[in-house]
């Protein structure tokens, strides 16, 4: 660095001057080699706490959850009450028996034809009207409780219209005192005090004391009555 010095100076200014110069460049270089401190702390981050305890909701969201389900369509069937075994039966009185099922009776009937009546008996030498009924219909793979023709009435299903006088159909007569298997619109099968089991038509004598027809159920009827 030149230093140009003005005329007219004074020694003790310049000696001044150059003292003032000294100090300086003594002061910068001095604060340049001085060693930097850098601060430490002894402060770490903090670990996270693990607990037992149970995470606290924010308190906007205390309110319980409740799940909403859509309740099911109700049935469009009414469920209704078991029918009394001794007053209707479970099966339509429209209901047809099966082809095998007639067979069976027929051919139960066939073999008793001509067996004579005696009051009481439910075969195999004899028979009375009900006993013949409950006979047939035992062979033929239908069982019910051996009773009398005022109670086969009163257990089993009305029929009307054509059901009157499809095979297999029960009609009665004489105020309940009597009681046959229809074999077609013309005629019935029964145990007749006079001919024993036998067929007779409905025209005449038979049609003037019919009382009504009932069905027996294609299914096994339980009941209690007393014997004829």
């Amino acid at each position: 660095m030149k230093l140009s010095i003005p005329s007219g100076k004074t020694p003790v200014t310049l000696t001044l001057a150059a003292l003032f110069l000294f100090v300086f460049f003594a002061s910068s270089s001095f604060a340049q080699d001085r060693d930097r401190i850098v601060e430490k702390t002894n402060k770490t981050t903090p670990a996270p706490v693990e607990s037992n305890q149970p995470v606290r909701r924010p308190q906007g969201l205390t309110n319980e959850v409740r799940v909403i389900r859509e309740e099911e369509p109700k049935s469009l069937i009414k469920k209704t009450g078991s029918a009394s075994l001794t007053t209707a039966a479970n099966k339509s009185s429209s209901a047809s028996y099966s082809a095998t099922f007639q067979a069976m009776m027929l051919n139960s009937i066939r073999e008793k034809m001509g067996i004579r009546y005696v009051y009481g008996t439910q075969g195999p030498n004899t028979y009375d009207c009900s006993g013949f009924v409950w006979k047939v219909f035992e062979e033929a793979g239908l069982p019910f409780p051996r009773t009398s023709a005022a109670n086969f009435w009163q257990t089993f299903e009305p029929v009307s219209g054509d059901d009157r006088f499809r095979f297999g159909t029960l009609v009665f007569f004489n105020g309940l005192g009597h009681v046959g298997i229809v074999a077609g619109k013309d005629g019935f099968y029964h145990a007749s005090t006079s001919k024993g089991i036998t067929y007779s038509k409905f025209e005449g004598y038979w049609e003037k004391r019919i009382v009504g027809f009932r069905r027996v159920p294609l299914s096994a009827l339980v009941f209690e009555g007393p014997e004829n």
